[in-house]
């Protein structure tokens, strides 16, 4: 199975946000077996910056992404796809920009916390939660 994991989903784990923390750190860690996860090479340029404003150096930012690069799949991003995002009804950039990226791969599912915000999305949502209830 394949999925595409918003950027929200690992933040909850770098940060421990509670409730998310558990449910977000199983399915990273389901990307490291049984599903083939990816994040868009533009997601680790906002994971880079949340860390540094979080008080990560920007070397530690860098290994904590490149560990993430083990695990996760990273994929180029497209001009189609933010062709296809500007074109979208999805009201958010960045989340067209995700839901085409994902088309583009054949994704099966987005794995979000923000699952009202990929409703136009050409791929369905899930929430960590769900996706974990429903395959595992």
């Amino acid at each position: 199975m394949k999925v595409l994991v918003d950027t929200n989903v690992i933040l909850d784990v770098l940060m421990r946000r509670e409730p998310f923390y558990q449910d977000s750190k199983a399915v990273l860690q389901l990307c490291e077996s049984r599903v083939l996860g990816f994040i868009t090479a533009s997601q680790t340029t906002v994971l880079f910056y949340v860390l540094c404003k979080n008080g990560c150096t920007e070397q530690q930012a860098k290994d904590i992404i490149r560990r993430i690069a083990k695990r996760i799949k990273l994929i180029d991003d497209k001009a189609i796809d933010a062709k296809k995002a500007l074109e979208s009804e999805i009201s958010d950039y960045e989340d067209a920009f995700l839901a085409f990226c994902a088309k583009r791969i054949k994704a099966q599912y987005i794995i979000t916390r923000n699952e009202k915000d990929f409703a136009l999305s050409p791929v369905p949502a899930l929430s960590p939660k769900a996706f974990l209830d429903q395959f595992f």
